[in-house]
């Protein structure tokens, strides 16, 4: 009999540990750590430029429609709300797979040379892969952990920032100092992680619990030891469970909003329907922002690889660029989620205000290039980095929080369509036009001319000096733009933005009291019973 209790708690435990939401959060962390290709596009770029024969503003339309992929999550975060998340987290799969790998047949010369509209298609399915993965794990999390939104944000996002870091150690562990290589791996290592816990991600019933954000901390401890270990490293060699319904995923037809209803939205805070949002001028402000501020650190972060050509540093120095981006962007994400859920909490500050220092910030970096101040670089990437990471998060709350979580998945892909279009003008019309024209500048002064199919190459401080200027007064833009959204917000900030989740935690303790003692309240019904009588 014992060693039948035995087993079965056993047994018990193991269907609780394999079904319950800490084995979904840990199985979300690792599809994070592995889903940051996009923000190592400076180590594989020179690849591209190289074996293919590109110019600069051709390279930069390859990293825009990266950008695009990357950021252009509407069709996952569509998907996502008539699905449950095993589908998206599939077609991302496929998605990454396919994407990657045309790009590691086209770099090592397997197929014909490809057309640029070819890598353009192939680098935007890659890169859009990441929006499947991070849709399909990140929204699950949010809605399984609602009450702790803006450490949890910031945690997922942080590492998909570390991933850059993770995933450059294991593939110089597989494939030692072959560059070429890189895309291979990244095509099938995410699509390996999120096959194996295609089922664990799904939606569960949220119960109430008070240490849920005591344990998210332990997680945010020793992600930051992680983090801390490969900072060492900065260079390169080279419980009960509810499965909800189908029905329970998919939209209520009956409650969509008609186009009457769209220029009368709820309060800030309550739930939005999709085109609410999208029309609201909370949006409209916040995409402003972040078409300002967040196409100028695309750019830098796609140009790691040639503005470090450009002025003078040796490949091992750029490598220590790419990787203290990626470990600056993990500590950015984490910290600032961290930070901005404390401010909020304890002393009302409105997170749109923390978004608008985050951008002030970054144009330290951005002029430190410009100048082309000594080893301004290593200081710039950092900088960077930090305020890259820290935005996501950002971005990711002020949306959840002000049209509410019912339409998150399609809503944070709203928000997050800003990225491509600014880092389209910033990246390719403005940083790829100004380098090759100075480029094409130094050729004629030294009498030679550009032979169609080569790449196209600029030496100095001038390469970068005007797009990043540039880029400072179009962030400074987005810093002006985001006060509108600072002040139309105070008043939400300043009360208790987490009321309605207390509200419905107390509701499903209670209901949980009544369910475990049904006999309460019965002694009074007797006694009114007995007087009757």
């Amino acid at each position: 009999m014992g060693v039948h209790g035995t087993w079965a708690d056993i047994k018990g435990f193991a269907l609780q540990v394999l079904t319950g939401r800490w084995l979904m959060l840990f199985a979300s962390f690792l599809m994070m750590a592995s889903a940051g290709a996009s923000y190592m596009f400076g180590l594989y770029s020179n690849d591209i430029k190289s074996v293919l024969g590109y110019n600069q503003s051709t390279l930069n339309m390859i990293s825009f429609f990266k950008d695009l992929g990357a950021n252009v999550g509407i069709f996952s975060g569509l998907i996502n709300e008539v699905t449950p998340p095993w589908v998206v987290l599939s077609i991302g799969a496929a998605f990454n797979f396919f994407g990657y790998f045309m790009i590691w047949l086209a770099v090592t010369e397997k197929i014909a040379k490809p057309q640029v509209w070819h890598m353009c298609l192939y680098i935007t399915m890659g890169a859009n892969s990441h929006t499947f993965i991070n849709t399909g794990a990140f929204v699950t999390c949010v809605k399984n952990f609602p009450r702790s939104r803006g450490l949890l944000i910031g945690l997922l996002n942080g590492y998909i920032g570390l991933s850059a870091a993770v995933i450059a150690q294991l593939y110089h562990a597989f494939y030692g100092d072959d560059t070429k290589s890189f895309t291979l791996f990244v095509a099938w290592l995410p699509s390996a992680v999120s096959l194996i816990f295609l089922r664990t991600i799904r939606i569960m019933k949220v119960i109430p619990q008070k240490r849920y954000y005591k344990v998210l901390s332990k997680f945010l401890y020793i992600s930051l030891g992680l983090a801390g270990t490969w900072r060492t490293k900065q260079s390169l060699s080279t419980a009960n469970i509810e499965i909800p319904s189908p029905d329970s995923t998919h939209v209520d037809q009956n409650k969509l909003s008609s186009w009457k209803h769209v220029f009368s939205p709820p309060e800030i805070g309550e739930d939005h329907s999709i085109l609410q949002a999208v029309f609201s001028i909370e949006m409209l402000t916040l995409f402003l922002t972040t078409l300002c501020g967040l196409g100028g650190m695309l750019t830098m972060m796609d140009n790691l690889g040639q503005i470090g050509t450009a002025l003078g540093y040796s490949l091992e120095s750029i490598s220590t660029f790419v990787s203290l981006a990626s470990i600056w962007i993990y500590l950015g994400e984490v910290m600032v989620g961290l930070l901005s859920e404390i401010f909020i909490t304890k002393y009302k500050c409105p997170r749109p205000l923390m978004f608008t220092f985050s951008l002030f910030l970054s144009c330290i970096g951005y002029l430190l290039i410009a100048f082309n101040v000594p080893n301004g670089l290593y200081v710039a990437s950092i900088i960077t980095g930090f305020c890259f990471g820290g935005v996501w998060p950002l971005l990711f709350s002020i949306i959840s929080e002000i049209f509410g979580l019912k339409h998150i998945s399609t809503l944070n892909n709203v928000g997050a369509m800003a990225c491509p279009l600014g880092s389209y003008l910033l990246n390719v019309k403005v940083t790829g036009y100004l380098y090759d024209r100075e480029a094409e500048k130094q050729l004629r002064a030294l009498g030679l001319e550009r032979k169609p199919g080569e790449e196209l190459n600029c030496s100095g401080g001038q390469c970068f000096k005007l797009p990043f200027i540039i880029i400072t007064a179009a962030t400074l833009l987005g810093v002006l733009v985001s006060l509108v959204l600072v002040f139309r917000t105070r008043k939400f900030y300043n009360s208790d933005i987490y009321k309605k989740f207390k509200d419905e935690t107390r509701a499903a303790e209670s209901e949980t009291v009544v369910a475990k003692n049904p006999n309460v309240g019965l002694p009074k019904l007797e006694a009114k019973i007995d007087l009757k009588s």
